[in-house]
């Protein structure tokens, strides 16, 4: 089973666009946020310090609109990677009645922290996740 990770979301005005909603570029900084708060959370100092994730790729499916009063929870999960890439999960959820607000994944590349070259995710990191 794979490991939830949660995190609350805070809505700012700076979120809010002209329709009185928040503006789509807000998700993807909160999958970002949430992505790597995660793993900090499950990484070791030894695994921080050698790796790096960038993202190749986002998918966001907009399910309801969310408002500054709005109370917004963040889920994200990883699935089992392939190669050097990761499949990751993010629901934003409305944290009172626990309905999906928004649902992304993101394909994420793991690089050497050295040379910047894409790194091959061996069992040790996929079993910080899963």
């Amino acid at each position: 089973m794979n490991k939830i990770f949660e995190q609350p979301i805070i809505i700012t005005q700076n979120d809010i666009d002209e329709n009185g909603h928040v503006n789509n570029i807000s998700y993807l900084k909160w999958v970002q946020d949430v992505a790597i708060a995660h793993w900090k959370s499950v990484s070791t100092d030894h695994m921080k310090a050698q790796l790096l994730w960038v993202v190749s790729r986002h998918e966001i499916d907009y399910l309801k609109s969310a408002y500054l009063e709005s109370t917004l929870i963040a889920r994200t999960w990883v699935v089992e990677p392939n190669g050097a890439t990761s499949e990751r999960y993010v629901n934003i959820c409305d944290a009172k009645n626990d309905s999906v607000i928004a649902k992304i994944k993101t394909t994420w590349y793991l690089l050497d922290a050295i040379s910047k070259k894409p790194k091959r995710i061996d069992p040790e990191i996929t079993k910080v996740f899963l």
